[in-house]
């Protein structure tokens, strides 16, 4: 059962009349309540290493819990621990159970209906007894005697004797609860008693019996005897209006709890096959549990004081999902990094982005104003998707925008969509470059591994109990570590439906939770998908245009085979939150042609230089002519780029093989060319010495052909 599901009235007490209001106290205390007052054991788990509040003031969660259990009648709430054994958080319950500890064990046919656990009493609300005593008779007590269990006479006339002569409790020395054993032996034996007004809390149980531990069985046996057999103590009320009204209320049982951090690590059949035994899961503070918060801690911000109810609201709804405890660093957050809670956008960026450089903030002026020209050099003939892009560097330099304060979206997304081969990939690397100066800052993700439906598991992990659990997920993982980063998503169109939902809370709010509650925010990252989608028309388009195909042809085309593929998929409002983005490329152009061969010619002269110290040139003459014919035919002109450098492999081929045949020395050139026919030649570039023509490779000046 999840708190959300407690009752309206939140602080309704169930301890002799008293009621706590939720502002005392958080929603889940309510929801404990009243499972513990309808005779249920509860496990809790969840947001149980947080911070909450009690009566105004915050507290740990330790202690939240035993002044709620105090509250439900339980005169002693005991605590145990894998580390510190059993203790007692409050104040007197340590004496209390030392008295307790040392009485014997109760005879359950005293109070309870044999094999059930059930109490037959009738205690009230309040109390589950007062310990250190005996138990009183309830006045007007409804219980039929002809109805209770048949007891042996002579074990009747013991018990009458010792309790004629005071004598009904004998003293004992108090166990050792050190261990999980004994510890569980004591709430077993207190809980099922009616003379035990007791509740019993165990922390982290699931690490001292582990799973893959076969001898862990048997102590999560007896902790399900302990949940199962406890009693409702015998009531001890008085006289007058109290204690009518809590002899009227039904029976609630000595409590004992678990508290775990992670409920997959507990048996399964140790909350599922009891109808008495529920889980409540605790979340993190809704909106009106964070307004309390804020109420209670606002005089700690910088600027709090000033700020009155009124100025935290803004934070109230930006802090959806975060714990007691990140309220409270967040608090410590405004001073360390001087943002005052009157911006609280600026606050929660510098708590979330623990930096202390912001490298948005960092990017030249001038480079920003100028971005559109050094993105052109780099990806040739696209100035569309140039300016696209330029305009959201932009805007994310400035850093202003539509959205409320403390708005996490991304800097900026977009969605690159057309032929194959044409700079997509290329365009997302250069921005990288561009605003961070480091390549690490480009992550690519290929979403044609995450074709199956498991495969979003990889994204942000998987969940509790599965492989791969305490890896976390490979996106979020790598935006926690590298938050101002250029995602790109490549081959979008190729990811499963179920993957592509993960994205539709990145671009909402800005963030993605992994499977071990661990949240990426993605408020300082350039996110980029790319997609081929409508490329195998384009052929097509080029039959009946020509080469001359209208730019605004194209892009009409690759929008809507873009929209028709997530409308096929079911996924439309994933189109819907990236239409703003789609930014289509354009073919490859003839004028584009030369440009990109140079690109490639210049970037094998590099290696070569780089490997070998060997210069190398090539004759614009004959190359162009050659490589604009050859990627005319409409067949080569749909792949792009890639078919540019695929038509260049011979050339390579012919690079390499006279490296090989001739071994140039280092310092030497050699030049390029292509003659009509498409053969490739090779040939060293003869260098004039001062007593004559000399050839510099020293040989007799015969080249290379393929």
């Amino acid at each position: 059962m999840s708190a959300a599901g407690a009752p309206g009235e939140a602080g309704a007490g169930l301890a002799g009349g008293r009621s706590v209001a939720r502002e005392e106290a958080p929603l889940w205390v309510a929801a404990l309540r009243w499972e513990l007052w309808r005779g249920r054991q509860v496990i809790l788990t969840g947001q149980v290493r947080d911070r909450w509040w009690w009566r105004g003031r915050p507290v740990p969660f330790r202690t939240v819990l035993a002044h709620a259990l105090h509250g439900c009648g339980a005169g002693t709430v005991a605590w145990w621990d894998p580390v510190g054994g059993l203790a007692f958080p409050l104040d007197g319950d340590q004496d209390r159970f030392t008295a307790l500890d040392r009485r014997p064990p109760a005879r359950a046919a005293a109070s309870a209906r044999p094999g059930t656990g059930d109490s037959a009493a009738h205690p009230g609300p309040g109390a589950f007894g007062h310990p250190g005593r005996g138990p009183s008779p309830e006045p007007g007590s409804t219980e039929d005697p002809a109805q209770a269990p048949a007891r042996d006479p002579a074990t009747r006339r013991g018990e009458l004797r010792r309790a004629a002569s005071g004598d009904l409790f004998t003293a004992r020395p108090a166990r050792r609860t050190a261990s999980v054993d004994d510890a569980l032996a004591e709430a077993h034996r207190l809980a099922a008693s009616p003379q035990a007004a007791v509740a019993f809390v165990f922390e982290d149980i699931d690490l001292a019996l582990p799973l893959n531990e076969a001898s862990s069985v048997q102590g999560y046996l007896h902790l399900r005897a302990a949940m199962s057999d406890a009693v409702a103590p015998l009531p001890h009320t008085g006289t007058g209006p109290a204690g009518a009204a809590a002899a009227a209320r039904p029976p609630a049982r000595n409590a004992v709890l678990a508290v775990v951090g992670d409920l997959a690590r507990l048996p399964a059949w140790l909350y599922r096959e009891d109808p008495r035994t529920v889980v409540l899961h605790i979340g993190p503070p809704d909106q009106a549990e964070r307004r309390r918060w804020f109420a209670m801690i606002g005089g700690e911000f910088n600027g709090g004081a000033e700020a009155g109810p009124a100025g935290f609201e803004a934070l109230v709804g930006a802090t959806d999902g975060m714990a007691g405890w990140e309220l409270d660093a967040l608090a410590r957050t405004s001073h360390i990094r001087r943002a005052p809670v009157g911006e609280p956008g600026r606050l929660l960026e510098r708590h979330r982005i623990n930096v202390n450089v912001d490298p948005w903030s960092q990017i030249d002026r001038r480079t920003v104003a100028e971005a559109a020209g050094e993105l052109g050099t780099r990806v040739i003939g696209q100035r569309a998707a140039v300016d696209a892009v330029v305009g959201a560097l932009q805007t994310a330099f400035v850093g202003v925008g539509f959205g409320g304060s403390g708005a996490a979206r991304p800097r900026g997304s977009f969605f690159f969509v057309g032929p194959t081969g044409v700079g997509k990939t290329e365009l997302a690397k250069s921005v990288a470059q561009l605003i961070f100066g480091d390549p690490s800052a480009y992550a690519r993700f290929d979403m044609s591994e995450y074709q199956q439906e498991h495969a979003a598991e990889r994204l942000a992990g998987a969940p509790p109990g599965f492989i791969g659990y305490d890896q976390g997920g490979e996106l979020t993982r790598r935006v926690r570590e590298r938050p101002f980063s250029v995602l790109l998503f490549d081959e979008i169109e190729k990811a499963h439906p179920a993957v592509l939902d993960k994205f539709l809370q990145i671009l909402e709010d800005g963030r993605l939770t992994d499977g071990q509650g661990r949240t990426a925010y993605f408020s300082q990252s350039l996110i980029i998908f790319t997609s081929n989608t409508g490329a195998a028309g384009l052929p097509g388009l080029l039959a009946e245009h020509g080469g001359d195909l209208p730019y605004e042809v194209l892009r009409r085309h690759f929008t809507g085979a873009v929209e028709e593929k997530f409308r096929a998929i079911g996924r439309p409002e994933i189109y819907g939150r990236l239409k703003p983005g789609v930014v289509v490329f354009d073919m490859l152009r003839t004028e584009h042609v030369v440009g990109i061969a140079d690109r490639l010619l210049d970037q094998l002269a590099g290696s070569l230089r780089e490997r070998h110290g060997i210069g190398l040139v090539h004759d614009a003459e004959s190359i162009h002519p050659w490589i604009t014919r050859r990627m005319a035919d409409p067949e080569r002109q749909a792949y792009g780029g890639r078919q540019i450098r695929n038509e260049f492999d011979p050339v390579l081929a012919a690079v390499v093989r006279y490296v090989i045949g001739h071994a140039p020395p280092r310092g030497s050139t050699i030049r390029l060319t292509i003659d009509g026919d498409g053969a490739v030649c090779v040939t060293p570039v003869a260098v004039k010495g001062g007593a004559g023509d000399q050839d510099r490779h020293g040989d007799d000046g015969d080249g290379g052909t393929s």
